[in-house]
């Protein structure tokens, strides 16, 4: 059963509950009255907040890019300034932060993004709530270098997106890569995108 920490709001806990049904339940155990219990909260709390499926599943997005937001941590990456070493060595950290500490994150990832292929608005939203993530990295890519920024970004996140459902959801989850072969992977992508200064020395 979900607990309130201090600071935690109504909203959050249901959010937080209804992520944590989606991990362990898959959509289909996903109801108000499932949150409810969750959460700990009375009967009908969920459905007061959310009043339909569609309100929910925003609820439960939004969320969701908040938490993936604190573990990736956009800010705490090195500028392209800081050289190639630094910047390489952020993305690996961020990456298996998230890897290893929180692979619920990713089912729910995944559920709510197989969800979106089949209802248009949260398509939409689902969508919306991505462009925070895209966005900070096309000017990273821009900033390091590249001639071609949206077209390296899509690389970038397809590999990153690749990575994450191998080791989360695919053949590849018993064997999350190390730090070092994270940084070894970027830096072959990289090299390959931005040129030879972004190889690993």
């Amino acid at each position: 059963m979900a607990t309130r920490t201090t600071g935690t709001s109504r909203a959050d806990l249901i959010a937080d509950a209804a992520l944590a049904l989606l991990a362990e339940r898959g959509m289909r155990g996903l109801t108000h009255r499932a949150v409810d219990e969750r959460a700990g909260l009375p009967q009908g709390s969920t459905s007061n907040y959310a009043r339909t499926r569609q309100a929910l599943l925003e609820a439960a997005v939004r969320r969701l890019a908040e938490r993936e937001a604190r573990v990736l941590a956009p800010a705490e990456l090195p500028a392209p300034a800081a050289g190639p070493e630094g910047l390489l060595a952020g993305l690996a950290s961020a990456l298996h932060r998230y890897l290893t500490r929180h692979p619920e994150l990713l089912v729910c990832r995944y559920e709510l993004a197989l969800e979106a292929t089949r209802r248009p608005e949260l398509r939409e939203f689902f969508d919306a709530t991505g462009r925070q993530f895209r966005e900070p990295l096309m000017a990273l890519m821009t900033a390091a270098g590249s001639t071609e920024p949206e077209r390296h970004t899509l690389s970038l996140v397809a590999w990153c997106e690749g990575l994450m459902f191998s080791c989360a959801a695919g053949s590849f989850s018993r064997s999350v890569p190390s730090e070092e072969e994270l940084r070894t992977g970027f830096a072959e992508l990289l090299s390959g995108m931005l040129g030879p200064r972004w190889a690993l020395h």
